[in-house]
């Protein structure tokens, strides 16, 4: 079984336990990055052009015999349209809003990823390949007593971190957002901000506190899936549970 500590508000070690079965699960990067493939695949939006779009004018045919070439032209005018190879015309191949996107994946492949992502936050050195920043001496996941739950204030939050020694992580999320390039920067999301600390708690309370941290998560256990536990499809996010979350999770197979 794989030992892990306990920590409290002070960051120090109050008690030692074992980790549920959960966390034998085999690491599987494969399985991961299929089901994070198949949950972006279904969360698509479906687009498409207008079917009418670059038919809307008046044209009309010279026919043959004329010594010129035959592609529609506007009545009034002598401009080419309609046609696929002209300036305005229709496209050839336009995307169809009908085209379906979604994905399938067997449910006991989408569980096992689940799991192995899980499993993936208590090994150090998966967990560091992600480019989180924490204190090596820690157990992994980060598993703090149930007073956690109660923290109602941000700065209590901040303290608390930076008493176990992940706070770290924090900053190095904030320093990494920046302005994302292209198009994407017009269309609502202009920043992108590295993910930082995932929280896994059963109560609502920390998400009032937790909210302003930059690139935190706050999860409870029914919640979690391949999105948060592996974002972009790479498993060993830094993970932060309380005791009775972690015991939530042993009893979900």
């Amino acid at each position: 079984m794989i030992k892990a500590n306990i920590y409290g508000l002070d960051g120090k070690v109050i008690e030692k336990i074992d980790l549920p079965e959960i966390f034998n699960t085999p690491y599987r990067p494969d399985i991961i990055r299929k089901s994070f493939n198949v949950l972006h695949s279904n969360k698509r939006q479906v687009y498409g052009a207008d079917p009418l779009a670059g038919t809307k004018h008046s044209t009309a045919s010279v026919g043959k015999g004329r010594g010129m070439s035959r592609v529609p032209r506007l009545s009034q005018g002598r401009a080419a349209a309609l046609a696929p190879c002209v300036v305005g015309g229709r496209r050839a191949h336009p995307p169809k809003a009908i085209k379906n996107w979604k994905e399938k994946i067997n449910k006991k492949e989408n569980l096992l990823a689940r799991n192995s992502a899980i499993a993936a936050t208590a090994n150090k050195e998966i967990v560091s390949n992600r480019g989180h920043k924490f204190n090596k001496e820690l157990t992994l996941p980060i598993i703090f007593d149930d007073k956690f739950e109660k923290i109602k204030k941000t700065k209590d939050i901040i303290n608390t971190l930076e008493k176990v020694g992940i706070y770290e992580d924090v900053l190095r999320s904030k320093n990494g957002k920046h302005i994302r390039p292209g198009k994407g920067k017009n269309r609502g999301r202009k920043y992108r901000i590295p993910k930082s600390i995932l929280i896994i708690s059963t109560k609502n309370e920390l998400i009032k506190s937790s909210n302003n941290l930059c690139g935190v998560d706050i999860k409870k256990p029914e919640e979690l899936n391949i999105e948060y536990l592996a974002p972009g499809g790479d498993a060993g996010r830094l993970t932060i549970m309380t005791k009775s979350a972690l015991s939530q999770l042993g009893g979900k197979k």
